[in-house]
């Protein structure tokens, strides 16, 4: 019997060129090539995943790869041991020590606002320091 609040799931063996969209959780541990949205859910990006897409959701929780843009309209977490190759816009960013990042940061108050209106910082990431 399923438990209502578990993720949809997309293991390590699976790989998908094209779009995913969907309305619930969804933790990806497999290799995506295109684009993902979930419009008000959670994206959990596994420790085993290789993604080569634009993102977004929510909330974004980075353990593998990714290799593209972010956006959320809450909040972005990479973690140690994380590489995103990509811009990311959201409400708000954890970097932990050791993830790696490069591309720009755009932290908006709300996700409909014109770029350029919320703080903004350029440059490259690494070992959570700026």
């Amino acid at each position: 019997m399923a438990v209502e609040n578990t993720p949809a799931r997309i293991g390590k063996s699976v790989l998908i060129r094209g779009e995913v969209k969907g309305s619930e959780d969804l933790f990806v541990d497999g290799r995506i090539e295109g684009t993902i949205s979930l419009t008000e859910s959670r994206l959990t990006i596994g420790p085993n995943a290789v993604l080569a897409a634009d993102l977004s959701a929510r909330d974004v929780l980075v353990l593998g790869q990714v290799q593209g843009n972010i956006t959320a309209s809450g909040r972005v977490e990479l973690r140690a041991g994380c590489q995103v190759t990509g811009d990311v816009r959201a409400l708000r960013l954890a970097i932990e020590d050791n993830a790696i990042f490069r591309g720009k940061v755009d932290l908006t108050q709300a996700a409909a606002k014109v770029a350029g209106e919320g703080t903004a910082a350029e440059g490259t990431v690494a070992n959570g320091a700026v």
